[in-house]
């Protein structure tokens, strides 16, 4: 049995639930945040899921949100809020291990906001009890512009509440930002220079440092992988780019 909404009625036009999120900082106090804090006078992308660490949740639904934050802002999007009916301690410890820095992570522990929205679920068959459906939506000044409700059939469907359809809603022209890995060495000029035009173009990267010493990465690694032997080597999606010279040019292609 589903407390959902047909997938036809939505909440588009209307004015976000009244709720209030009890929640614990980092530093381990408890706090609080009203629909009026998260909403007012922002634009907002919000996006519900069954559950922190569930596995479409945490490989693909999440991950695409926080990599495509800085295209989000640049298209006028103020915060990205990820929800979910979990406790506090739950989402917090998941936002620690995901490293989604750009996403704001929301426990609506009672369902009180999901309900609201006509999208609470009971997934008592998998033993998780009431949870929210999947679905993400666009919100302007606690207003419902636009929403993306997935549908209503058996398993765990995601069809339409990710971060691209999303975006191309709010940009039809707006592309996705490249996946960059860098390798580095502390100190280097140069990879500080490749590290700030990622920066600067809002490309999120991993860094890799080389270390040396038993279980470092040595540039008989870094040759390994790119057939070069100094650093920076900028990979973006899989693909070598060079070092900071041959970023720049890429970048202004």
């Amino acid at each position: 049995q589903m407390c959902i909404r047909d997938r036809n009625i939505t909440m588009e036009g209307k004015a976000v639930p009244k709720v209030i999120f009890p929640f614990r900082t980092k530093a381990g106090q408890w706090a609080q945040k009203t629909t009026e804090d998260l909403f007012k006078n922002k634009t907002v992308v919000f996006f519900a899921l069954p559950g922190a660490f569930t596995p479409t949740c945490s490989s693909t639904h999440l991950p695409g949100y926080n990599k495509l934050a800085s295209v989000f802002k640049k298209n006028g999007v103020d915060e990205i809020i990820c929800s979910a009916v979990n406790d506090t301690f739950i989402m917090n410890q998941w936002a620690e291990e995901q490293k989604a820095e750009n996403v704001t992570f929301l426990p609506d522990g009672n369902g009180e906001f999901a309900k609201g929205m006509g999208l609470l679920r009971d997934f008592s068959k998998v033993g998780f009890g009431q949870r929210s459906w999947r679905y993400s939506m666009l919100v302007k000044n606690e207003i419902v512009e636009k929403m993306f409700i997935e549908p209503v059939k058996e398993g765990d469907p995601f069809e339409v509440s990710d971060a691209m359809t999303m975006l191309k809603y709010i940009n039809p022209e707006a592309k996705a930002l490249p996946t960059a890995t860098i390798f580095t060495m502390p100190g280097c000029p140069h990879c500080a220079r490749a590290k700030k035009l990622l920066v600067d173009e809002g490309i999120q990267y991993e860094e890799i440092s080389v270390a040396g010493g038993d279980g470092g990465i040595s540039f008989n690694t870094i040759f390994a992988v790119s057939g070069k032997d100094t650093v920076p080597q900028v990979f973006m999606d899989g693909k070598n780019v060079g070092g900071a010279d041959d970023l720049a040019a890429q970048l202004k292609k």
